[in-house]
This record gives C-alpha cells, structure tokens and sequence, in this order.
C-alpha cells in the first residue's frame, strides 16, 4: 500500500483578481505534487479555462496512458521483452453518461510499441491485456478504458 498527495492553490500566484462571477472568475491554479513539484492548471477552454494549460480531464487522461505504459513495461520486462519505444495519442470522451451527467464517459488508448524481438499480433495484444488488468487508474475509474493498440 502506498499514499499520494496533491494540494493546489486558488488563485494562482501573481494571478491579477478580478470581480468573482461565473463570467470572470480565473480557472488557473496550481497543483502541487507530493514530490514537490508543481503545474500550472486551468479548466478547458469550454469552460472558460485557460487553453495553454492542462485541464483535469487532459490529466485524468494522462495518467490512465502513463498507468497503462509503466504496468505495460512492468509486465514486458518480467517476461524478458525489450521493449525499445513506446507512444501513445490517447483521447478521452467528455459527454453525458447514462443517469445524464456530464462526465469522462470514455478513454481510449492508441499505444504504439517497438520490442527488440518482435511478437506477434496476440502476444502484444495478451501483454496490453495484463497491463490493463494491472493498472491502478484504470481499475480505480467507473467508465470503460479501451486499448486499441
């Protein structure tokens, strides 16, 4: 078992206040990690968010693709794969689900992956199949995780 924190800061610093409605109100704030590292982030620009920074769903999708890659690489590496490049262009589905409320309703993962040895189509397919098992993030969120590799 382990612990991981964040904790994140509103407004951010030397942001410039401004009156509070829904119209006006800065979406920048700063997370910071339990390392000590920090990210400037906003909401989506369709939420009057700032464009040029990451938004909770584009991290919510990002770390099911980074879960998926580092489990991927676990299980490879047990095996005795070398696995020598790996991509991913992950894109997540903001929409309304079954009881209506908007949320991620979908994330599909495209991984890209290079081994040394090649294997064939249903030796990568079992070894995404055992990443996804055994990825935390996957297995902590309610909608569907697709990998199509």
């Amino acid at each position: 078992m382990s612990t991981h924190t964040s904790s994140l800061t509103w407004p951010a610093p030397g942001a410039t206040p401004a009156a509070f409605t829904y119209a006006t109100y800065s979406r920048d704030h700063v997370v910071t990690w339990g390392t000590g590292r920090t990210t400037e982030v906003s909401a989506a620009p369709e939420y009057k968010g700032n464009p040029t920074l990451p938004n909770p769903e584009e991290l919510l999708v990002g770390a099911l693709s980074s879960c998926h890659m580092l489990t991927f690489l676990a299980v490879a590496a047990r095996k005795g794969l070398v696995v020598e490049r790996y991509t991913d262009n992950a894109v997540g589905t903001l929409a309304k689900d079954e009881r209506g409320v908007l949320c991620v309703t979908e994330v599909v993962l495209h991984p890209v992956v290079t081994l040394a040895v090649p294997v064939d189509a249903a030796t990568l397919a079992e070894l995404h199949a055992q990443a996804h098992k055994g990825c935390f993030i996957a297995n902590s969120v309610r909608m569907p995780v697709r990998v199509e590799a």
